[in-house]
């Protein structure tokens, strides 16, 4: 039978180290008589022993009822903290695909009526034209690696995945705007027109309404400068070139000068510079501006201009005069490219910035060089007499030698054709630069999404490690606390 001792030793064995050293220090406190809370006054050992076990269940009833209070507190707080990173989490998720979630459920009555239009779409994004220049009700378009729908049909407008609307400059009229321009909706300008032709689109707060743009200037995000050249071959070709030798003997009876236009007073005042220039030297004018010569009859419609038959009636004339309709930087016409490639002298007034453009230094007579009609005409008059003048500037024409660099840069680049089978138009090049452009924007969003969620998940994981930091120190709290009741109790 175990004495009293050697049953103290085999709980001081199975006992936490720091209860034992607890329970020693109390043996050792008993043995010096040292003063101890609770502790039975020797002069009544009943009565003291009653007192010390009655502080003791005081004792142990208010640590028992702290700790519990302690522990729902804390349960209560890390409840509070899940529900509030379940909401954030949550409400970051939700928060990008609220308002598309919210603009389809207006138009789920019309996508439901319109369910064949939608397979067709396929979720490709739409391109709408709002002006109808090409007719097209419905196409899928394939522009590289990416695909768009193209159609005219307005009823597409609020369909959603609508993502740029089209417009044609001719065609453009504020007042027919599909307003209010809805915020994910690029605005896209094709006009390869002069000014004249829309004069709305020279004011600046109109121009600035469009997110992409294709006309004449260089500034373009597909820019039309040498739309009406088709390329490098036909500025090099000596297909249509009269020798100098002909055209000296075609002189008898042909001016120096030709002049061929059918649309008269337009903005830049062409036709009265011309009238002034006659009366100081000869000019044969075909159409119905200041006409004083006659086409054969077959050649007198303007759809005839780019006829073999015109052009060589053209190419027997050493000059030809090369006036715009208006006076913007890049606005070059067939007017300019045309004397070039039939080995013709142009004597040109348009685009200021028409040096950019020139096949060499010496290709082309500027009007803008000379300060009166009589002084261009005593220019082209003396290089009428002399053919060395004469011919430095069709030498480059005679080589094969193109020498600006921005011309040819220009032509290597586009990515369309002009008047070639196997190239795109610049229409269908314009179509697939605003369909490349919403793909961009589409991926650039999906990649801000991801970083977005990165993010918001490398955020809630680390507010799930404060988290459990949290737990384990309320763990280690709530054992403490029961450690030391225990205590109490030995």
């Amino acid at each position: 039978m175990e004495t009293k001792s050697q049953q103290d030793r085999q709980c001081v064995k199975s006992a936490p180290r720091w209860l034992v050293h607890m329970r020693s220090s109390w043996a050792v406190g008993r043995r010096e008589d040292t003063w101890w809370p609770g502790r039975p006054s020797a002069s009544h050992p009943r009565q003291g022993s009653m007192v010390h076990v009655q502080r003791r269940k005081l004792l142990a009833s208010c640590l028992c009822i702290t700790a519990i209070v302690f522990l729902l507190v804390t349960l209560q707080v890390v409840v509070e903290l899940g529900k509030f990173e379940r909401k954030m989490f949550k409400n970051s998720h939700l928060q990008d695909g609220h308002e598309k979630v919210e603009e389809e459920s207006k138009h789920l009555s019309v996508l439901l009526k319109n369910r064949k239009k939608t397979l067709e779409v396929d979720g490709h994004p739409i391109m709408l034209w709002w002006s109808p220049l090409t007719g097209e009700p419905g196409r899928l378009g394939q522009c590289g690696a990416d695909a768009c729908f193209f159609t005219i049909n307005r009823t597409y407008l609020h369909h959603p995945m609508t993502k740029a609307l089209l417009f044609y400059g001719t065609d453009f009229n504020i007042d027919s705007l599909p307003l209010p321009r809805k915020a994910h909706h690029d605005w896209a300008l094709f006009h390869e027109e002069s000014p004249k032709n829309n004069y709305k689109l020279i004011h600046k707060p109109v121009l600035t309404l469009f997110n992409y743009t294709a006309t004449f200037s260089r500034h373009s995000h597909l820019p039309l400068t040498t739309q009406y050249l088709e390329g490098v071959d036909a500025l090099k070709s000596l297909r249509y070139v009269v020798p100098l030798h002909s055209k000296n003997n075609l002189r008898k009876r042909l001016a120096p000068l030709v002049y061929v236009q059918s649309d008269c007073d337009p903005p830049s005042d062409r036709d009265s510079y011309v009238r002034e220039l006659m009366t100081y030297i000869e000019v044969d004018s075909y159409g119905e501006c200041l006409r004083n010569k006659d086409l054969p009859q077959q050649l007198k419609n303007p759809a005839s201009m780019d006829a073999d038959d015109f052009y060589r009636i053209m190419a027997q004339y050493k000059f030809i005069l090369a006036f715009e309709n208006a006076v913007c930087d890049d606005y070059i016409t067939e007017k300019f490219w045309r004397p070039l490639k039939l080995g013709v002298v142009p004597v040109y007034y348009g685009s200021p910035s028409i040096m950019d453009w020139l096949p060499s230094n010496r290709s082309a007579i500027l009007v803008s060089e000379f300060t009166h009609p009589r002084q261009l005409a005593n220019y082209i008059k003396q290089l009428d007499y002399d053919d060395r003048l004469y011919e430095a500037y069709i030498e480059w024409k005679l080589k094969g030698e193109i020498s600006n660099q921005r011309l040819l840069t220009a032509l290597r680049e586009r990515k369309w054709g002009v008047q070639d089978i196997n190239q795109d138009n610049y229409i269908d090049a314009f179509e697939c630069m605003v369909c490349n452009k919403v793909w961009e924007n589409i991926r650039l969003q999906e990649k801000e999404g991801m970083k977005s969620t990165c993010v918001l998940i490398n955020n809630f994981f680390f507010n799930l490690e404060d988290f459990y930091l949290l737990s384990k120190f309320v763990e280690e709290m709530f054992l403490l606390k029961m450690y030391y009741f225990l205590a109490l109790f030995y």
